[in-house]
């Protein structure tokens, strides 16, 4: 195959996934597994072998990223109902005070949305927003868009949730390593988005706090905890920095320690499905007791975790498929030698193509997931070769993907209007706030991923 036909092969699938989704609106899940089948017959696989490929692709895509996906969902739920996200965020809003308070929203936001869905923890947090700017009398998008800011980045960059796993698992990058670059990228990006960039743009643009939230956000369906139910801050904090040092742990002991019964601990400790089950069965312990969940309470919290992420679940093997064809084909080789023969760094072109396919279609998740398809046959196809990427370089390439997808949420994606209508913002107001903050933090995590690329 020449680098014409491979360049054509990945083109086609990257146009026909545009025009089913945007065009067609198939579903996403069904629009990758339509265009990867197309790829295998058109790339030339035997039409006896193609049904076998994507059956084999889906199923070693989804062995390892359905555990943690699972596994992360079910503790969020449980930080979630237990009022443990809400403690980190009023715990810390004390610390900092009145002066500090935007810093302390964007910490509270990328530490609580490690294991809480991104919508999830906004909703969670706009009665103190509207509270803090009532209280103060100054925009509502003072404290808004710095915890946003931390809600982008912790969503796209820091593992468990469910873009970085996808990506990582695509990819075939150590968790160690994305969540150590998803925070030496997320911190810059949430200081540029969301303090330097929230603190301009909010005395430019006066949100006012409504006097009633809108009745979408139904904070009443269940509950919340009491001030004596809710655990502490260290207990809160510590649950969240559980599996996250683990993991941590485990990779950096490949690195500094010989083979040892030590090192062996460490990594059985640090392996995602270890260290996240840990987690989940202490905090049914600590935060079941607490709160007093029964059994059964505990069995329905989980059930209703899991219910949102199969979707999710569905797209990520989609994207597998998608990859592992175009890898069959012969495509991904020959587009990798020519890419390291280009000189163009490869970090540079994840990040276009997720960009691209966020632009178009919105999602964030989809986008990473589309991205990580198109790039694991590059990664693969130099296994093996001098060019093969590192373990660090391959966390470095997740920051990427996610970069891109994070860049530009404008009126495609639904984050774009659930922000809007929460702050009570016009569609003007939300592309000059939510749009050009998620900008912001996609080229900052951009930059830092191009800064860090020539040491790994």
């Amino acid at each position: 195959m020449t680098v014409f036909a491979a360049a054509a092969l990945v083109a086609f699938a990257v146009a026909s996934l545009l025009v089913l989704v945007l065009a067609v609106r198939l579903h996403a899940f069904v629009a990758l597994l339509s265009v990867s089948l197309a790829v295998a017959v058109i790339g030339g696989i035997p039409l006896t072998e193609i049904a076998g490929e994507a059956q084999k692709a889906m199923g070693g895509t989804l062995g390892y990223i359905a555990v943690v996906i699972g596994l992360g969902a079910i503790f969020g739920q449980m930080l979630d109902r237990s009022g443990a996200a809400r403690r980190i965020a009023t715990t810390l809003l004390e610390a900092f005070g009145e002066r500090r308070a935007p810093a302390a929203f964007g910490a509270a936001g990328l530490l609580i949305a490690i294991p809480v869905f991104f919508d999830v923890a906004f909703i969670l947090m706009l009665p103190l927003l509207h509270s803090a700017a009532r209280r103060t009398g100054r925009s509502v998008l003072t404290f808004a868009l710095p915890l946003l800011a931390g809600l982008a980045v912790a969503h796209a960059f820091v593992p468990p949730t469910p873009g970085p796993v996808a990506v990582a698992g695509l990819l075939g990058a150590e968790l160690g390593w994305v969540i150590l670059f998803g925070l030496v990228a997320g911190v810059p990006a949430l200081w540029v988005a969301g303090l330097i960039y929230g603190g301009w743009i909010s005395r430019r643009i006066h949100a006012e706090s409504p006097t009633d939230l809108p009745s979408e956000v139904d904070l009443g369906a269940e509950p919340e905890p009491t001030a004596v139910a809710m655990p502490g801050f260290a207990t809160a904090l510590a649950l969240i920095l559980l599996p996250l040092g683990l993991i941590v742990l485990s990779t950096v002991s490949k690195v500094t320690l010989d083979e040892s019964r030590l090192r062996a601990l460490l990594t059985f400790l640090g392996h995602p499905f270890t260290a996240l089950l840990l987690t989940v069965l202490l905090a049914s312990w600590v935060l079941g007791r607490r709160c007093g969940w029964s059994r059964r309470e505990l069995e329905t919290m989980a059930t209703r975790a899991l219910e949102p992420v199969g979707l999710i679940l569905l797209v990520t093997g989609a994207g597998g498929v998608l990859g592992k064809i175009l890898l069959a084909t012969g495509a991904g080789e020959v587009l990798a030698t020519a890419l390291e023969q280009s000189g163009l760094p490869i970090f540079f072109l994840a990040f276009l193509l997720a960009l691209m396919v966020r632009l178009a279609q919105g999602s964030a998740t989809v986008s990473m997931v589309t991205a990580a398809g198109l790039v694991s046959p590059l990664v693969e196809a130099t296994a093996g070769t001098g060019a093969a990427l590192s373990p660090p370089a391959l966390g470095l390439l997740t920051i990427a993907i996610a970069a891109g997808a994070t860049a530009c949420s404008h009126v495609n994606d639904s984050g774009f209007w659930l922000v809007g209508r929460f702050l009570d913002l016009d569609e003007g107001q939300t592309l000059r706030a939510w749009t050009a903050l998620t900008a912001l933090v996609g080229l900052t995590g951009l930059a830092v991923v191009l800064l860090l690329a020539p040491w790994v």
